[in-house]
């Protein structure tokens, strides 16, 4: 299998990104096609000269992350995102992975692999860690507005992710709202509590933000512009109480003695909330596997990423979502 992968994108490129592509070669069957400058690679390569199942495909330019996307995709067509997802499209990789500018990932997606037939709007996924595992929160940002029906099959593919990749025989499913009433929220979400309710899948209800990291569902749905603001509120949030909790156990000597005793939890808990570890998430509804890494990325996340990536091509997860769809717009046309 071949993944192609962003060298250029990220804040920690290419250093960063080529070890964690390392550790992925190292541990499973798999060749990455780094995509970038060719010298900026090759240099950084020479710390690994004893690796196999790395090559280089020279691209000369890269997508800032302050770029508009979509103009920026037009205009560098030999940029490393452009360039990885083209491998894809020509099917010299199985799968594209960055840890790059989202917008132009998914502006590249749409442009180079467009979208599955059907979806008539991809989707942002990423993972909440709960008190039970995980959860897939989606769309965290790819559309700001949305149709009740694209909530319905945001939810479609989240259940084919989660049972197929995640290995979760019958997915949960939860709409975002302000209330567990099916009558709270605006018209979308009583709109789309109605269409999830009547889609067959396994629909548990509306889910408030306070019970997203519970557990309650496995795939959780909301537009764009609310997924992006829980997102980067939880980040927020994960990274202020870190750090109120360092510093308190500094204050005085008994704390720190405390803080050194109890050392073995806090570990296992930021673990646990550790984007790390689950690495990156596909974007969902293009025609084609690319997977999406937080900007910040280390060569943990990186490897985890492509592993994903490995899981997403193994399981056939763009063709499965092709057949649901498929079959879900023959019955529209039947009853039509």
């Amino acid at each position: 299998m071949k993944i192609a992968l962003d060298a250029m994108g990220g804040d920690y490129a290419p250093g960063e990104i080529i070890k964690g592509a390392v550790e992925a070669v190292q541990k499973e069957d798999i060749e990455i096609i780094l995509v970038g400058n060719k010298e900026l690679l090759a240099k950084e390569l020479l710390n690994y000269r004893t690796v196999k199942n790395l090559s280089i495909y020279h691209a000369g330019e890269v997508i800032e992350m302050d770029e508009e996307p979509a103009a920026a995709v037009r205009k560098k067509k030999d940029s490393s995102i452009v360039v990885a997802t083209s491998l894809v499209k020509k099917q010299m990789a199985d799968a594209v992975v960055s840890a790059g500018s989202t917008g132009a990932q998914m502006a590249s997606a749409l442009l180079g692999l467009g979208r599955i037939k059907g979806i008539h709007r991809p989707a942002i996924a990423t993972f909440f860690p709960t008190l039970k595992g995980a959860t897939l929160l989606l769309d965290v940002g790819a559309n700001t507005a949305c149709k009740p029906l694209n909530l319905v099959q945001y939810a479609e593919m989240g259940h084919i992710y989660m049972q197929k990749i995640a290995g979760i025989t019958n997915p949960k499913i939860g709409l975002l709202n302000i209330g567990l009433e099916e009558t709270k929220g605006n018209e979308l979400s009583k709109e789309a509590y109605q269409l999830l309710r009547q889609s067959g899948l396994n629909f548990v209800g509306n889910i408030e933000a306070r019970y997203i990291t519970s557990g309650e569902a496995d795939v959780i749905v909301c537009d764009g512009f609310v997924g992006n603001v829980v997102l980067k509120f939880a980040e927020g949030l994960a990274t202020s109480l870190f750090s109120l909790l360092k510093t308190e156990l500094s204050s005085s000597l008994s704390r720190k003695i405390g803080g050194v005793l109890a050392r073995p939890a806090f570990r296992a808990v930021k673990k646990k909330l550790d984007y790390d570890e689950y690495g990156g998430a596909p974007l969902l509804g293009v025609n084609g596997v690319s997977v999406i890494c937080h900007g910040s990325s280390k060569a943990k996340a990186i490897k985890n990423a492509i592993f994903a990536a490995k899981k997403c091509v193994e399981n056939n997860f763009v063709q499965n979502i092709t057949e649901v769809i498929s079959q879900e717009s023959g019955k529209e046309n039947k009853d039509v």
